[in-house]
């Protein structure tokens, strides 16, 4: 049923059918009875799915990454597909138009997407308060947090400390978003010293809560092992909660894509990420001795894509670009896969 849609839907250019989708999604929700049907089509309920990471309890180890919903728009409608938490974002501190359109291309030969949106968000304050004003019904939320395009990286740490803020009391776990390769000089952030100062003054300030947030870091796959050596050490030594693995790639290797896709700028997701982003989080897990919980994203189209990361050392996955490609069935498959391997 679905590859009959997505052959409709992908005959639009991929932002435009986005914000059509999620409007039909906002007035389903209005519709008595709606909800539930799809609650009970797709949403998989049943204890052996809960897992608790990093002092949270998840309903299922299945979430949405950020970038779907970077607004909190659309968290009641997104949970009726059965997701065990959704992360919005990326915000900052100010709104920001992102990048020109076209930013987003689809890449079907190679089941992927480019994307240079340049953190196109309402800021902070409008997604907190949406938040505030959000029936969670027990589900949780992350924030995934960056800086303004016109910040410079000197004054980051302070467009990261006013997300930080403006969320703390709405979301569940932070997300430090220094990876996306749509942000000039945002990658530059991951180097040690930058990233240590930086996580250290978020966890500073975490610490001076009454109840502290979990914090996670998002990294991208094109780290070297020396580079997630690095990673390793930060995470323990600035005692932030975890890390997200991993974000887009500015890499272009072995695609099936005609070349004037594979030209275009920006971060690809997608298939092409499957196994770069699973030897990551394996390459964390063993190296760090299982220190940290580790959020496996990337290249997940199907249950085994799933079940790879989850035995390679994740400890929660999430979806993105495999939702679009695959549906929303692949939650659904993903916790039932789950369930059957015991």
């Amino acid at each position: 049923m679905y590859r009959l849609v997505k052959s409709i839907l992908f005959r639009f250019a991929p932002e435009e059918i986005h914000h059509f989708v999620t409007s039909v999604l906002k007035r389903g929700e209005l519709v008595p009875g709606i909800a539930k049907l799809l609650k009970t089509n797709f949403a998989v309920n049943d204890t052996r799915l809960e897992r608790t990471v990093f002092g949270l309890k998840f309903k299922n180890p299945v979430g949405l990454a950020a970038g779907f919903d970077k607004n909190g728009e659309w968290i009641r409608e997104l949970s009726n597909f059965g997701f065990g938490f959704i992360e919005i974002g990326t915000v900052t501190p100010l709104p920001q138009p992102g990048n020109e359109k076209p930013r987003m291309f689809r890449l079907p030969d190679d089941s992927a997407l480019i994307n240079r949106m340049g953190f196109n968000n309402q800021g902070v304050e409008v997604a907190a308060l949406r938040l505030k004003l959000l029936k969670r019904d027990g589900l949780i939320i992350g924030g995934n947090i960056g800086k303004n395009k016109l910040t410079p990286n000197e004054n980051a740490t302070s467009d990261y400390i006013k997300c930080f803020d403006a969320l703390f009391d709405v979301v569940d776990y932070f997300v430090v978003n220094v990876s996306s390769p749509n942000t000039p000089g945002l990658r530059e952030l991951q180097e040690k010293e930058p990233l240590k100062n930086l996580l250290k003054t978020l966890q500073e300030r975490n610490e001076e809560r009454t109840a502290s947030k979990p914090i996670l870091l998002k990294i991208a796959p094109d780290l070297t092992d020396a580079q997630l050596d690095d990673i390793v050490e930060i995470v323990q030594e600035t005692k932030i909660a975890g890390v997200i693995a991993t974000n887009t790639t500015i890499s272009r290797e072995n695609l099936a894509s005609p070349e004037y896709l594979k030209k275009e700028t920006g971060g690809l997701s997608g298939k092409p990420l499957t196994k770069r982003s699973t030897e990551m989080i394996r390459y964390l897990s063993e190296r760090s001795n299982k220190a940290f919980p580790i959020i496996g994203v990337g290249g997940i189209h199907s249950p085994e894509d799933a079940i790879e990361k989850l035995e390679a050392g994740a400890s929660l996955v999430q979806i993105y670009t495999g939702f679009i490609y695959e549906g929303p069935g692949l939650v659904k498959r993903i916790n039932q896969a789950i369930l059957a391997a015991g």
